[in-house]
């Protein structure tokens, strides 16, 4: 790691796509052990820039930098040993076990002919017991429940070994419940050093697991900062355009109320 730079640096990226651009001047910068949760209404482009965040997408200005070092200039190998990514949804098409799923969290590591060594079983059981799912390892991944296969993939990406984990909505397929559940397994990753960035629909999740908040709107960031700073009733109607209360349970954390807006829709 270079000890001069940020573990990573966003400056300035802009994004266009057909000839419509997407969002424009976006910078931020994240270090070891911050969540960032990227908030903002549907179809405002947090999708595209996680994708730009990733290096699958390639940003039309600007630069991403991974430990001072720019991302155009990494190999795919290169770049997933220092970034981990989780899509909004996977579908699996062959029942493959659970370990054989997350030992390909690997695949950086090793050459097309080469096969998993018992460093990398190792490896790949440590991550499934890292999130407390070891005992599915010899399950079929398609008999799976959603909230299952999602902990198997974040698995999987937790034996690539990155510094950076890349969520993309992790939260839009699970309940109640395993909400709650992967956002703690999210605070914990990161107490342990590892550095996420998260898209969400939920402004509540940045009080939950975040250090770091971006709200996105209108092709920018029209805010960033810690979740008290910018999770504000303010912030929050500019972005969904309608009126939020901020309520306070016990001292302990603040929630968001959406309030009714009496607005008729034409169906």
């Amino acid at each position: 790691m270079v000890v001069d730079n940020k573990l990573f640096e966003v400056k300035n990226i802009s994004f266009s796509y057909g000839g419509e651009e997407i969002f424009s001047n976006i910078s931020f910068s994240i270090d070891k052990g911050d969540v960032l949760c990227i908030l903002g209404p549907n179809g405002t482009g947090k999708t595209t820039l996680i994708k730009c965040l990733n290096g699958l997408n390639d940003v039309a200005s600007g630069e991403i930098l991974v430990n001072g070092d720019n991302i155009k200039n990494l190999s795919f190998a290169e770049i997933s040993k220092h970034i981990g990514y989780i899509p909004q949804s996977h579908v699996p098409s062959f029942p493959f076990t659970v370990l054989d799923v997350v030992v390909m969290g690997r695949a950086p590591y090793l050459n097309l002919t080469d096969s998993p060594k018992e460093k990398d079983i190792d490896i790949a059981i440590n991550s499934l017991k890292t999130l407390g799912i070891d005992h599915l390892k010899d399950k079929e991944y398609t008999n799976l429940s959603g909230g299952e296969r999602q902990l198997v993939f974040l698995a999987r990406v937790l034996c690539q070994q990155p510094d950076i984990l890349i969520l993309d909505e992790p939260t839009s397929h699970l309940d109640f419940g395993n909400q709650i559940k992967l956002l703690e397994i999210i605070d914990n990753l990161s107490k342990s050093g590892l550095s996420i960035i998260m898209s969400s629909h939920f402004p509540d999740h940045a009080f939950l697991s975040s250090t770091k908040v971006a709200i996105m709107k209108n092709k920018q960031f029209i805010d960033f900062g810690t979740p008290e700073d910018v999770v504000t009733e303010e912030n929050l109607r500019k972005a969904y355009s309608i009126d939020v209360k901020l309520i306070e349970l016990d001292n302990e954390r603040k929630v968001c109320v959406p309030l009714k807006t009496n607005l008729k829709l034409d169906l």
